[in-house]
């Protein structure tokens, strides 16, 4: 049971990268600055989760408790957001999906401070790996700067993001759906309230889309948005946040092909872009190894799983 949790897990997890691989498009695609354009994916966002839970009747009222720490979580992902686009549109979409990657070598010292425990120097190692694999994928020019700082400053908020989430789901006990509508709902309030402040701070940045834009700020809010958080946050409850933040180090890997067949950045192929991939993919394989062997051994078989999966 234990081993068929932890593969389901991992199964949901890897769709969600894949499917989050394509939303770094969107920092090029949409002509609006970076805080509107989140601004407007939550609000589509939390629009869409309401109306489908409550076409499903599973809205449901929470305790003022459990409501601000969720909305908390909601508003650490959408200012990761403001950044991670930030630095596509301060440099270019790989940029931005390499900082992004530095997640699991963060993960791995943060997680560690805030639970009083010693580092995992197997976690250590598997995140230098990704970082090494990083620095061979894409070297970090000197003329992308701004656009390298706003990504590492992205990377860190969503460290703390993926490890707060984890224990606000775990002690809230609500569910998947419930735990993304009401994140959206408060990263909604938090941009809307900073969006007028913004506006005076870059007044030649557009923060009104275009009819294109909407066409792709819809798709960005639905498929884009939804499905790999709700996955992401299904895995979460038989995986660690570690696991998971060095499992979306493939992240990049996607969007930086993506964005080599769609805007040509990063044309030139070496032997470096090869093995820097394969570094990331070989940190990921043995994570996923080793969480499942983890997991074997500190579950018996014949143990049943504690709390069935909400969707």
């Amino acid at each position: 049971m234990a081993d068929t949790n932890i593969k389901k897990a991992f199964a949901k997890l890897h769709l969600a990268v894949l499917i989050a691989g394509g939303t770094g498009l969107f920092g090029r695609l949409v002509s609006v600055g970076e805080l509107p354009l989140v601004c407007i994916r939550v609000v589509l966002a939390a629009i869409m989760l309401t109306l489908l839970l409550g076409f499903q009747h599973r809205l449901k009222k929470l305790t003022w408790h459990n409501l601000w720490r969720i909305m908390g979580c909601g508003i650490l992902l959408s200012i990761h957001w403001v950044f991670y686009y930030g630095s596509i549109k301060a440099a270019n979409i790989s940029i931005g999906a390499i900082c992004f990657a530095l997640v699991g070598f963060l993960t791995a010292i943060i997680e560690p401070m805030i639970d009083h425990r010693s580092p995992r120097w197997k976690e250590l190692f598997l995140g230098i790996l990704t970082v090494i694999g990083i620095g061979l994928i894409f070297g970090l020019d000197a003329r992308y700067r701004l656009g390298i700082g706003l990504g590492v400053i992205s990377s860190l908020i969503y460290t703390f993001f993926s490890i707060y989430s984890k224990r606000v789901q775990a002690s809230s006990g609500e569910s998947s759906s419930t735990m993304l509508l009401y994140e959206m709902i408060g990263g909604a309030i938090i941009l809307i309230i900073a969006t007028p402040f913004y506006a005076k701070l870059f007044p030649n940045v557009g923060i009104i889309p275009t009819a294109t834009d909407w066409l792709y700020l819809i798709l960005f809010s639905s498929v884009f948005t939804i499905a790999p958080f709700l996955l992401q946050l299904q895995a979460l409850r038989h995986i660690s946040a570690f696991s998971v933040n060095l499992t979306y180090n493939l992240e990049p890997v996607y969007t930086i092909l993506l964005a080599m067949i769609l805007f040509g950045e990063a044309t030139e192929l070496n032997m470096s872009f090869y093995i820097g991939i394969l570094l990331i993919i070989s940190s990921v394989a043995l994570q996923i190894i080793d969480s499942i062997k983890s997991q074997n051994k500190n579950q018996p078989a014949s143990t049943t799983q504690s709390a069935k999966e909400r969707n």
